[in-house]
């Protein structure tokens, strides 16, 4: 089930949604990110590690999407962290009373009997500006930026000069925007964090889809910067994820659909707004 991508860090990757669970091996047992999305697939995981005689010592998850906040018990009772932000947002989620219920209608109709909602967003939120994950293994640096999702950060494993970069530059989806004030602009500062990294790496593993490796890595960091000024540029992409998806990945780019048409009723909103302002101050509309 489990695939080494580096020294001591090793991948599972879900069959639906190509989910990259991470296991980073540490002095006393593993360090898990993103777990995965059904029971059957932890319940494997958790028999592999329990082989390999790894047990699980922290969990991380790099934001607060449904996919990324899921736990086991096969999996044990050890810290699931997170950032300040994922963490705030996660119990908000939990706050409401009918949490289960809405949850369990947005998940895909294939695994919905099978996803393990038990546990579901128990994140331990680490104070803000934390800069390394606390345990016992090799260094990782927290990254956070506000691309994406709330509290979203990526992991840097220097000694092993991976990357997790959460859900972006991926070769399946294309760079999905938060729900926020500027979510372009936002998404461009951690497009930016991570490109900041870019030389300390060689393995990239994203939220979803294959890993990159060495120029691969600076590819996708174009490819994603390119994508999201065409969007913000109200330009036709020509991105391959959305032009020529892989197969059976044809849906996702009703996403690129989506996100452009709500860009687009942005810029005319906010072009109304101007208008109004100009009329109602004698300012010429920029």
């Amino acid at each position: 089930m489990l695939k080494q991508v580096a020294e001591g860090v090793l991948i599972h990757q879900s069959e639906l949604l190509e989910n990259n669970t991470v296991v980073v091996r540490g002095r006393d047992g593993v360090l898990l990110v993103d777990v995965g999305i059904t029971g059957a697939e932890m319940t494997c995981l958790a028999n592999d590690l329990r082989e390999l005689g790894q047990p699980v010592v922290a969990g991380f998850s790099t934001h607060p999407d449904w996919d990324h906040v899921l736990w086991h018990a096969e999996l044990g009772e050890a810290p699931r962290y997170g950032t300040a932000r994922c963490a705030a947002f996660m119990r908000d989620v939990l706050s409401n009373a009918d949490w289960k219920a809405t949850v369990a209608e947005g998940l895909p109709p294939e695994i919905a009997e099978d996803t393990p909602l038990t546990s579901y967003g128990l994140i331990t939120g680490l104070p803000a500006g934390t800069a390394l994950l606390p345990w016992d293994g090799p260094t990782v640096r927290i990254i956070e930026h506000p691309a994406h999702a709330p509290g979203h950060a990526a992991l840097l494993i220097e000694e092993r000069r991976v990357l997790i970069a959460g859900d972006m530059l991926s070769d399946v989806f294309v760079p999905m925007f938060d729900d926020t004030d500027n979510p372009v602009e936002d998404y461009l500062v951690g497009l930016g964090e991570l490109a900041a990294v870019a030389d300390d790496i060689d393995v990239l593993i994203p939220g979803h889809g294959s890993v990159a490796r060495d120029e691969e890595i600076r590819a996708r960091i174009k490819l994603d910067r390119a994508y999201v000024e065409d969007l913000r540029d109200a330009q036709v992409s020509s991105d391959p994820r959305v032009v020529s998806p892989k197969p059976g990945w044809e849906w996702a780019s009703d996403i690129h659909e989506g996100q452009a048409r709500s860009l687009a009723r942005g810029s005319e909103r906010e072009g109304t707004l101007d208008e109004r302002s100009a009329s109602a101050t004698g300012r010429p509309c920029e």
